[in-house]
């Protein structure tokens, strides 16, 4: 029976430390973080102290509101040693020296409550090593929980457990870990490096030994390396910048003295002496002078990459790489070219490296796919690409190379990894039976409803599926799940859809986004043939859809994860409740490509904004704060943030783990299922053309300090039209669909403006906004 855990002791203060314990105080538990004494400071918690207020600038932010900071205590391991005794779970992430770490935890031992689990963050001394010479006491309560840094952003997380260590201790941190943290565990053994990043160190010194080998450009093997190969689009010498040049040497060092002698890593562990040369100089990655790529400033913010051969820098610029003219990765490692040859050098040694590691540092290939997805965020695990290319195809080419076959290469025969059977995903063990892939107690996932049932209903843009227990769950399937005509009109479907065979309604999918918002290139192109009765066909659809939505006569719940922009915003703005993954990412964009919120996103604002007690009396308030927030495109950096602004309600859920987040949506929408009634419709008190007034008093302030341009005014004042009431004034309530009607006549007339169809231009060619 697994304990519950109330609060959390961190001692190391540095940045792995501070942003745990920035993240164990984002799922709002209290956390002492605990460091050496401060010597040269009379505050003798100046360290900790100093950890916190560091946070408190970083960008992107390891809190994910300032009110989270309030939950951690800082001290000093000689003054406040005893505030550990309050801790269920004592994260150590101190110095990388096992004396150091050894004698912190006789220390701690002294101090912590019968019961309470003690875990190391290392990832490069073994576990057997740490508890050496210590109590059983301890040994039986102690496990290592390595994170990935940022660790608010990262979901991995691999925990090693000892010979002596109880099971309970390891299901109560793994649960505390998944729930509140947001953390997908995988279990590795006790070998260096784990699991991600022994493949992963490999993987990248693989890369550049062969880059280096074959007189290839950082640019070739970023484009060949990275998104032909499911990576991020960094590939190999971005990531390295990423990282930090300077921490790649530790690692592999550490690596290279523990790891066995006939370990494949040792024929990759050699000296890159342009890569001493360029730490030594201060080029250490982004957070230096830059690292394999730089932004000159003297050449006017000039982007360059080093030569590999010389090490001097030249202007980047876009490889010419035949071999990914199909797009296909087989056809790339097919490809007899020097750059096919050298994706297949690497991917073949990549993959034969996981391989090995079945058996040796996870008992199966499940765990090694999640902590590659999670920790490289990779887009497939290695597995998932032996898959897509063919076991047999990797044999072959080991064998021409006179490599040796990894066990469960043989186990396989040429059988896939992965299955499907009755409905069930199936992985290949090391017995040569499948086995289900194991998801936590609790999680539900599309991806797995799809290997079993069919949607209800379905088109190019969306589906309809029935998530059981009487709830239906709507899904955007387009390219960053944008919003266009089809999906509406299948959304307009669902409402009925529901009414007759369900008793509420999720709207969630598994993309890595929400939903972006309106399909800006159907607007582009229905503006460029002048078809302006396209457009306003869809602002009424839209309007006319998410006011179904919001009268229906069962709960909708929104369920989003990642950007919810624009109309993604919108419709969440309709449901009855939101259950927000905690990484939502919300705002009302549209002035960014010259429109304003037109299915409904200033009504709705402005009615959350107007609640009694949140503002002060009278019609201006609630306008002037709307305006604030939407006319500078304000998006929510988290779903807490989201709450202060109102884009979430006080009393809208948050899932922490990802995978969670389906279920608790569910869970709310049947919470809310007996007795529901739809809202009331509600009139709002504005104040006219006075407020509008006000409002662009304002925004031409910001144009003589040149912080607005000139379309800003034209756009900005648009929105002041609607937020205001247009023509009326407080003694007349506006209803929703005066505002309606504002807002989609204001939409339209900006819609005509080529200035608005040069920032839409603008913005997909480059996804930045254009101050024009």
């Amino acid at each position: 029976m697994t304990q519950e855990i109330k609060k959390v002791g961190v001692v190391g203060a540095g940045v792995m430390g501070a942003g745990i314990a920035a993240q164990v105080a984002n799922a709002g538990v209290p956390v002492v973080l605990l460091d050496v004494v401060a010597r040269d400071s009379s505050n003798r918690s100046a360290i900790a102290e100093g950890a916190v207020a560091r946070l408190l600038k970083t960008d992107p932010a390891p809190f994910m509101s300032r009110a989270a900071a309030k939950l951690v205590t800082t001290g000093n391991v000689e003054d406040h040693l005893d505030l550990l005794g309050e801790c269920g779970w004592i994260v150590e992430a101190v110095v990388e020296r096992l004396d150091v770490k050894q004698a912190l935890y006789a220390k701690i031992e002294g101090a912590r409550k019968p019961g309470s689990v003690v875990s190391s963050n290392t990832s490069t001394i073994p576990l057997s090593a740490l508890v050496a010479g210590l109590p059983e006491s301890f040994a039986r309560d102690f496990l290592i929980t390595h994170f990935f840094n940022p660790p608010r952003y990262m979901r991995l997380l691999e925990i090693v457990r000892g010979p002596a260590t109880r099971a309970e201790a390891v299901e109560t941190v793994a649960r505390f870990a998944d729930v509140f943290l947001g953390k997908s565990v995988v279990y590795c053994k006790d070998r260096p490096g784990f699991v991600a990043n022994r493949l992963g160190v490999y993987w990248l010194q693989r890369a550049v030994t062969e880059a280096l080998d074959a007189g290839l450009e950082v640019e070739e093997v970023d484009a060949i390396v990275g998104r032909p190969m499911g990576i991020p689009k960094t590939g190999v010498f971005g990531l390295l910048d990423l990282v930090g040049l300077d921490l790649m040497p530790h690692v592999t060092a550490s690596l290279a003295a523990t790891l066995p002698k006939d370990d494949p890593f040792h024929a990759v562990d050699r000296p890159f002496p342009l890569v001493g040369r360029m730490i030594a100089e201060g080029y250490t990655g982004r957070k230096g002078k830059g690292g394999f790529y730089r932004i000159n400033r003297e050449a006017g913010k000039r982007k360059e990459a080093i030569d590999l051969v010389s090490g001097v820098y030249r202007p980047a610029r876009e490889p010419q790489i035949e071999a990914l003219e199909e797009r296909r990765l087989a056809s790339l490692l097919a490809h007899d070219s020097r750059h096919g040859r050298y994706a297949a050098r690497v991917l073949v040694a990549t993959l034969a490296y996981a391989a090995s590691l079945v058996g040796e540092a996870a008992d199966d290939v499940a765990s090694i796919d999640e902590a590659m997805r999670l920790g490289y965020n990779w887009k497939y695990g290695p597995f998932e690409l032996i898959d897509q290319l063919g076991g047999a195809w990797l044999r072959r080419a080991l064998e021409a190379d006179g490599a040796p076959i990894p066990r469960i290469l043989r186990v396989a025969d040429g059988r896939p990894f992965y299955r499907v059977e009755a409905g069930r995903r199936q992985e290949l063990g090391l017995d040569g039976l499948y086995h289900d892939v194991a998801r936590p107690e609790g999680a539900l996932l599309l991806a797995d409803l799809r290997l079993r049932a069919a949607p209800v209903m379905k088109n190019g843009s969306a589906a309809l599926w029935d998530i059981g227990d009487g709830v239906a769950c709507f899904e955007f399937t387009t390219k960053m799940n944008a919003i266009d005509p089809d999906a509406l009109d299948l959304l307009m479907r669902t409402v009925h859809r529901v009414v007759a065979d369900f008793r509420a309604l999720v709207i969630y999918n598994e993309g890595t986004n929400f939903s972006a918002g309106a399909n800006l290139g159907l607007a582009a192109f229905a503006a460029n043939i002048a078809a302006w009765s396209e457009i306003e066909n869809l602002v009424s659809l839209g309007q006319t859809v998410y006011r179904m939505l919001k009268y229906a006569p069962f709960p909708v719940v929104g369920a989003p994860s990642g950007l919810a922009l624009g109309g993604g915003c919108e419709i969440l703005l309709h449901c009855d409740a939101v259950q927000a993954h905690v990484e939502t990412y919300m705002g009302l964009v549209e002035v960014g490509v010259g429109l304003i919120p037109g299915w409904g996103g200033c009504k709705e604002m402005l009615r959350r904004w107007s609640a009694p007690g949140r503002l002060p009396k009278g019609p201006m308030p609630p306008v002037a704060k709307v305006f604030e927030t939407v006319s500078v495109a304000t998006v929510a950096k988290s779903a807490a943030e989201a709450k202060e602004l109102l884009f979430l309600r006080p009393t809208d859920g948050v899932t922490m783990n990802r995978y969670r987040l389906l279920a608790d949506a569910k869970a709310k929408a049947l919470s809310l299922v007996e007795g529901y009634k739809p809202p009331e419709p509600q009139s709002l008190s504005l104040p006219g053309p006075s407020g509008r007034f006000a409002l662009d008093l304002a925004v031409a302030g910001f144009a003589r300090l040149g912080k607005a341009t000139p379309y800003d005014v034209v756009v900005c004042g648009a929105l002041a039209d609607v937020l205001s009431g247009g023509e009326t004034d407080v003694t007349r309530p506006v209803d929703e669909d005066a505002l309606l009607r504002l807002e989609r006549e204001n939409f339209m007339k900006l819609a005509r403006d080529r200035r608005t169809l040069e920032r839409i231009g603008h913005m997909l060619s480059t996804g930045k906004p254009l101050r024009n």
